[in-house]
């Protein structure tokens, strides 16, 4: 009974990395979309939005058939417990990486007010936050899902610096408002990310220690 629960754990866990993998494509994908203003690649992502949810409907059910078939003691629950959390988070942020894909088809062939500079190294980091957030996950690695989460904070710079610098640009020019208003809801649905990616080290902590805690405040 116990190499089955592991064995069949084992299994889902391989499968939520690559639901991971599917949420990374479609964040760097989406801010792809939008500095070479790929409307096609923009519709695609929304699109295939519906296959991470699909994966996470997967994953959920044989969550749920695993409770019902192999009586998990209190330890087993808690895997358990924080994979389904952290598939829901990841579904969310799949939810985000099609937000920024909307955006872009919002936006269509108007130019964009400024470079992007600060937007892509969001979407950069944020990526690589996913993608080391699971890994520590299939580790069980608290210390370094603690690390992880501190980044968190570069992040929420990051996002008001952008926020800040398409303020400024819209006071001195407000016929380009709707514009960069779009802009800064490409730098919040990252942000947003990155947030989730700390609900994502918290389950992994709780998974390691059996306790719940926020172990990162942002100080931005």
């Amino acid at each position: 009974m116990r190499e089955a629960f592991q064995e069949i754990m084992k299994e889902m866990e391989i499968e939520l990395i690559d639901m991971g993998e599917m949420v990374v494509k479609a964040l760097r994908s989406s801010v792809e979309a939008l500095k070479s203003r790929d409307l096609e690649k923009a519709r695609r992502i929304v699109a295939e939005d519906r296959f991470i949810n699909k994966k996470r409907w997967e994953i959920e059910s044989k969550c749920i058939n695993l409770i019902a078939t192999q009586q998990p003691v209190a330890t087993d629950l808690r895997e358990i417990i924080a994979l389904l959390n952290i598939i829901s988070d990841l579904e969310r942020m799949g939810d985000h990486a099609e937000g920024i894909a909307r955006i872009v088809i919002m936006l269509g062939t108007e130019p964009l007010v400024k470079p992007l500079i600060d937007i892509p190294r969001m979407a950069e980091k944020t990526s690589d936050m996913v993608k080391k957030s699971l890994e520590a996950f299939v580790r069980r690695d608290a210390e370094t899902a603690r690390k992880i989460s501190n980044e968190d904070d570069e992040i929420d710079k990051l996002y008001e610096q952008v926020y800040r610098e398409l303020l400024s640009y819209m006071i001195e020019n407000p016929t380009i408002i709707t514009r960069a208003t779009y802009l800064i809801w490409v730098a919040h649905n990252l942000e947003r990310v990155a947030d989730r990616v700390t609900n994502i080290c918290e389950r992994i902590v709780f998974l390691v220690t059996g306790t719940m805690e926020e172990i990162n405040v942002s100080k931005y």
